[in-house]
């Protein structure tokens, strides 16, 4: 398993709720490359919560979007939109009882559509929810103009 780097650290302006180090309200993200898929361990903090205890659905979506468009970045090597998120909550995940595993896996490409699957299991290995994420990809130069897209070497 290799870690990724966050080669948008140095975007003049970036904040980006998912994946910034520097948002201190954010969910500051980590990932990591791991055979197909990409990876990320989270740990939940209480002010995420929505139910007693919870982590709150709409945090758990913003998960799997992110891995998601970490997974077209690095694996895909360009970038893209999200187009349709279809999110299956299967069991709760709490806010207090330790580290999340996000797995995300290309499941086809449609053309520039990337269904890409989205996992969350909870600290004991638990699969809590899923998602298919569909991306609308662009083609690396359009990514690099207009996306901000750093290359795909900038991840490593």
């Amino acid at each position: 398993m290799k870690e990724l780097r966050n080669p948008f650290v140095s975007l003049e302006g970036y904040n980006c709720f998912g994946c910034s180090p520097g948002n201190s309200i954010g969910l500051q993200m980590k990932f990591f490359e791991d055979g197909e898929e990409i990876v990320s361990y989270w740990e939940p903090k209480k002010h995420f919560q929505g139910y007693h205890t919870i982590l709150h659905g709409g945090i758990q979506a913003t998960l799997m979007d992110e891995i998601a468009s970490w997974f077209v970045y690095v694996r895909l090597k360009s970038a893209g939109v999200t187009s349709k998120a279809e999110v299956r909550y299967i069991k709760p995940l709490y806010v207090d009882r330790g580290t999340l595993t996000i797995r995300a896996s290309l499941l086809r490409m449609r053309r520039n559509l990337a269904d890409i699957s989205v996992k969350i299991f909870d600290h004991g290995g638990v699969l809590c929810a899923e998602s298919v994420m569909v991306y609308f990809t662009v083609s690396p130069e359009k990514a690099k103009g207009t996306l901000y897209y750093p290359g795909a070497q900038n991840f490593y």
